[in-house]
């Protein structure tokens, strides 16, 4: 096509018909029955990955009742994430206990997370914090 030609064309004078430009491949109307191909590096599951329990429950009780409820998720094994910002401070304080005793029976954890969140974890769960075992043990500022 000469220069004349294309000028024409894109100012939408005359019909562009320069095919060269176009792929048949994605032209309009090409037919494709291939499926999508991907990178051969990423694996496409067939099938979900098998149901597994991951759960974590978050209680925010109203009362010392509801620390029935805590203990049987945390028997199930189930972590719980304890908010008891709602509660009176006695009966938090109840609670906490409670909850202490829970995980001392299970082998689990206790760990505080704001004031008064806890998180209980069971004996089989592992906390990951966000810095590194580097960070941990020889911070920026420790000069011992």
């Amino acid at each position: 096509m000469g220069s004349v030609r294309k000028a024409s064309a894109w100012l939408g004078l005359v019909e562009d018909s320069d095919e060269r430009y176009y792929d048949d491949e994605y032209s309009e109307g090409a037919e494709n029955n291939d499926t999508w191909k991907t990178d051969p590096r990423v694996r496409i599951a067939a099938e979900s990955a098998p149901e597994q329990e991951r759960r974590i429950a978050t209680v925010s009780p109203e009362s010392f009742r509801d620390a029935r409820g805590i203990g049987e998720l945390f028997r199930e094994g189930v972590p719980v994430i304890l908010n008891l910002t709602a509660m009176e401070p006695a009966d938090a304080k109840r609670v906490v206990d409670f909850a202490a005793g829970l995980i001392f029976g299970l082998r689990g954890s206790i760990d505080r997370v704001a004031t008064r969140v806890f998180l209980l974890t069971p004996a089989d769960t592992e906390i990951v914090s966000g810095e590194s075992q580097t960070h941990q043990r020889d911070g920026f500022f420790n000069q011992s």
